[in-house]
């Protein structure tokens, strides 16, 4: 793990802020779901539904909820990752905004290469690294507390790099100029963001309202485009994931690891103000 001072890794407050709630973060519906298999995610899922987990006994059935949960959200990294073109042992990846860890062993037990991670949560990138070495894959998979506007990683040294649900965070024009600079000419970057839509004009309340329980800053659709191109990223694919998300969310609703959001999450989807994107571009 690289040791950096926060204080050249958080530039602002509000950095210091989303760092904050990171470090305190120990919720349910990230850790009991990574207890499934060892792989904690911090993302959401897409996919069909095992919907008769809800008919099960009531001493298995929560279990069986959260099992399905994980299992969702392994395949929306599954997903992700297919993405990423033709990547080889020799190469390396860059997880940016790895949260606690599970996509970045995900994509060494697929590709066999070195990935590297990065958080601006200490608390995450410790938790990560000790999975990683608990798994025996940290000579090859390693998390650092970096901020991935500015990473201190080599000009032209990924083959690929991702963004899972993180871009929300940070000023897209910095982000993607920064992922070209380490991409090698050809590399792939993929993103899965939520994003609100520009036909139906701004922030609408249910957007709002996931900005505020998350300390994001929702971008809207049109806005990942223009960043990509200026930074000379062209986009190959774009799958709208919307609808395979929703059976996700409405499974969650029902099960014991709720925050509350979950029925803003719908609403936003079905009212068609909010989009569930994942974006694969090239390094021209």
């Amino acid at each position: 793990m690289t040791r950096s001072n926060p204080g050249n890794v958080l530039r602002s407050d509000y950095q210091k802020a989303v760092a904050s709630y990171w470090n305190k973060e120990k919720n349910p519906v990230n850790l009991r779901l990574g207890d499934v298999d060892g792989l904690y995610h911090h993302h959401y899922g897409i996919g069909e539904v095992d919907w008769s987990v809800l008919e099960s006994a009531e001493d298995t059935r929560d279990e069986r909820i959260i099992a399905e949960l994980h299992r969702l959200e392994t395949v929306q990294a599954e997903v992700l990752l297919d993405h990423l073109g033709d990547v080889g042992p020799g190469d390396r990846l860059l997880d940016a905004g790895c949260g606690r860890g599970g996509s970045s062993i995900m994509a060494h037990q697929r590709f066999g290469c070195r990935v590297d991670g990065i958080s601006i949560s200490e608390q995450q990138v410790e938790f990560a690294n000790q999975q990683a070495k608990l798994r025996g894959v940290d000579n090859a998979v390693r998390y650092h507390f970096r901020n991935m506007l500015d990473t201190g990683f080599e000009t032209g040294s990924m083959r690929g790099i991702w963004n899972n649900e993180s871009t929300m965070y940070v000023d897209l024009f910095e982000l993607f100029a920064e992922h070209s600079r380490q991409l090698v000419f050809g590399g792939r970057y993929v993103c899965i963001t939520g994003c609100y839509n520009d036909v139906t004009g701004g922030r609408s309340k249910a957007v709002s309202q996931i900005d505020q329980h998350y300390t994001c800053n929702i971008h809207p659709r049109s806005a990942y485009f223009k960043a990509m191109m200026a930074a000379n990223l062209v986009p190959i694919a774009v799958v709208d994931l919307t609808a395979q998300t929703i059976p996700y969310w409405e499974l969650r609703a029902k099960s014991s690891v709720t925050t509350g959001i979950e029925e803003t999450f719908l609403t936003a989807y079905r009212e068609g103000s909010f989009h569930y994107l994942l974006i694969a571009a090239d390094r021209i």
